[in-house]
């Protein structure tokens, strides 16, 4: 039976873990494609992919790039994305509008766990996934060897389809198992063609079998060819390959080296004749429509201060031309991007991944369509981890940079601002350290603003631990009326987290009922900064005497008389200082548990059990409360002691007292 190619235009991501050489890959592609006259290279800033001048200053991807090419006919937008975990949230959204997914790895078995989120998604997502071993020209060790420690870390049946050709402990070239023809790689040219060495025919016999055995576990027929000894046809194997890669349950390994060139156009052949049409993409989405009605999915937003907003979009469905409107607005472009370059075009069809100019109400994950309303699709972003407190260098840059940040968000969701009541403060939340520090430069290098940052102020109250009573009198005489005001309040604590409560208690009118609730604004305002220098909580106030003059009392004096009486009353009342207490989930590799929780107890935390972490083998989920001040810089140290994979959330639980050396600390070290 005849292989059916798929047609039409596809589209595919290179994921991965930072350093892998995703980059570097779409550099071979381009070139071996004829799309550019030289391979760009990362450290040079000379490459397609990482064009903006963030990424360029860090020789690192920070956001989705896209470039197109066409291999023997086939057209295909690749879509580049970080390997950062701190810009992971990209590559999500990308994903969400591919017909596969290209891993790219180093042969190394000490870094094949942090491979592990990014497998977990695309399982999540049922893409269609091959695996690319990059740099083999410098591997060590035994290719099987890190073969099965990438089968430990996804529930996806693994599918080697190469095997190395060594000389001198050098790979030189492979061999193919589903063509058993063996190939040895000429640097920067297509692989020569030779025999099979002999030394290679009993490994490579092992591992194609091996090979059948995993495509048989999905066939009843091949199983029944394997169980008689029966060779099967190749065009079999290859539609078993096919098929099973688009219903995601195998996932083909190849090997190779994007620097040399080397087993990038065996990758290239699989694309074109395995990735599956758009049409199953979209329905495995749930976005497949017809000819009549266009369906397109927002992947990506860019902003830039000069040409304005482009939604890079994947066409589901339909045809798109430039002028077209959606039920978000009318098309003010259609773009094909190269990288950082764009170029025009008037068409677009089912497949095709474009940009869309100037559709300001279309953001990411919207699905946009041409004669139905508009179904927003929200990107879930991920939970903020880490947080700056911003403000301008120059006072009347603010107003500006709200709108500057608000930009930036609509570009990458995963980046959140907002204004902390409690500390007066500007918080943009993200991903860590690196996904701020680059949000700052685009402020600066899109939007001319010089921005400066700090660590957040961490939200600090007091309380009191006994009660007191305390008689207080505003009075005032300055010619004409005078202010008098007269009090006597009690002070009283209440259970942690009851909050504030006023009573009065007044018999016979020594305050007049128009006065009373001025007494409790005074009480108030005084409440916002009690005597250790922060908003006093879980207190009663109440109002039991006082006294008044006909002509010289009013609510300002009586409100004066109110704050005297704090002021005097609440250090007589032993007040202690509150610090905030989070409920912390953190999730990582069980092998980390023991360093995760060595830095729990290093950070004043305390542990509250442990957990299997639900659809993850081999990972824990430990749940502890920390303080927040413990919680701010956590990620860092999660990270490091877990090859960048670990991962929290939190939520405020409660207030604590917090004694001793460490509220000396605090007190010290008040603004």
């Amino acid at each position: 039976m005849a292989v059916l190619k798929p047609k039409g235009p596809r589209s595919v991501a290179l994921v991965g873990p930072y350093s892998s050489g995703k980059t570097t890959l779409l550099e071979a592609f381009l070139h071996i494609c004829g799309e550019i006259d030289r391979k760009g290279n990362v450290n040079s800033g000379t490459s397609t992919g990482d064009s903006s001048k963030e990424a360029r200053d860090r020789n690192m991807s920070v956001e989705v790039n896209a470039a197109h090419m066409t291999y023997l006919g086939d057209d295909f937008t690749i879509l580049d994305c970080p390997g950062s975990i701190e810009f992971f949230q990209e590559t999500e959204n990308a994903l969400r509008g591919v017909d596969a997914a290209i891993v790219v790895c180093e042969p190394d078995q000490n870094r094949v766990l942090t491979l592990s989120p990014i497998l977990k998604l695309l399982e999540d997502y049922g893409l269609p996934t091959f695996v690319f071993v990059n740099k083999i020209d410098k591997a060590h060790g035994s290719v099987q060897e890190l073969f099965n420690s990438l089968q430990s870390v996804t529930d996806r049946a693994l599918v080697l389809r190469q095997v190395p050709i060594l000389k001198d402990g050098i790979v030189t070239g492979y061999v193919d198992l589903a063509s058993e023809r063996a190939y040895v790689y000429k640097e920067g040219n297509a692989s020569r063609i030779i025999d099979l060495p002999p030394e290679m025919a009993e490994e490579e016999g092992t591992s194609r079998f091996s090979m059948l055995e995993k495509l048989a576990d999905f066939d009843d027929h091949l199983m029944e060819e394997l169980l008689e000894d029966i060779e099967p046809e190749r065009e079999e194997i290859y539609t078993l390959l096919q098929n099973d890669l688009s219903e995601g349950v195998v996932t083909p390994v190849f090997l190779g080296s994007a620097d040399l060139d080397h087993g990038v156009r065996r990758l290239l052949k699989a694309l074109r004749h395995e990735v599956p049409e758009a049409q199953v993409s979209a329905q495995r989405s749930g976005l497949s429509g017809n000819d009549t009605t266009a369906i397109a999915q927002v992947l990506k937003t860019y902003m830039s201060a000069q040409g304005g907003k482009l939604s890079l979009a994947r066409i589901w469905s339909g045809k798109i031309s430039d002028g077209d409107s959606f039920t978000t607005g009318r098309i003010g472009g259609l773009f094909r991007m190269q990288g950082s370059k764009i170029e025009k075009v008037t068409v677009a069809t089912a497949g095709d991944i474009v940009a869309f100019g100037r559709l300001e109400d279309a953001h990411t994950g919207d699905i946009l369509t041409t004669d139905e309303a508009n179904h927003a699709r929200p990107v879930s972003s991920l939970e903020p981890v880490y947080n700056y407190a911003l403000f301008a260098e120059k006072r009347e840059d603010d107003v500006k940079l709200s709108s500057a940040l608000g930009k930036i968000v609509e570009e990458d969701p995963s980046l959140i601002a907002e204004h902390k009541q409690e500390t007066q403060e500007l918080l943009l939340w993200g991903q860590g350290e690196i996904h701020l520090k680059v949000a700052l430069e685009r402020l600066r290098n899109k939007y001319g603003l010089e921005i400066k940052s700090r660590k957040p102020k961490v939200a600090y109250k007091e309380a009191i631990r006994k009660s007191a009573t305390q008689h207080a009198r505003y009075k005032k005489q300055s010619g004409g009326h005078g202010q008098f005001g007269d009090v006597q309040i009690e002070i009283k604590p209440l259970p942690r987290g009851a909050g504030f409560n006023f009573e009065e208690k007044i018999v016979g009118g020594s305050v007049p009922r128009q006065y009373i609730p001025a007494v409790e604004h005074g009480v108030k305002e005084y409440l916002m900064e009690g005597p250790l220098g922060f908003p006093v909580v879980d207190v009663e106030v109440t109002l039991f005497d006082g006294q008044f003059h006909s002509v010289d009392s009013s609510e300002n004096s009586f409100r004066s008389a109110a704050r005297i009486a704090m002021s005097e009353g609440m250090p007589k009342c032993d007040p202690v200082l509150l610090e905030p207490i989070y409920k912390v989930e953190i999730a990582m590799p069980s092998e980390y548990t023991s360093k995760v929780n060595s830095i729990v107890s290093g950070r004043r935390g305390q542990i509250l059990g442990f957990d299997a972490r639900q659809g993850w083998d081999g990972w824990d989920l430990l749940v502890a409360m920390i303080p927040e001040s413990e919680v701010q810089d956590l990620i860092v140290d999660l990270r490091s002691a877990t090859l960048g994979v670990g991962t929290y959330r939190s939520e405020f639980d409660h207030l604590q007292e917090l004694t001793g050396q460490n509220a000396e600390k605090v007190l010290q070290n008040r603004d």
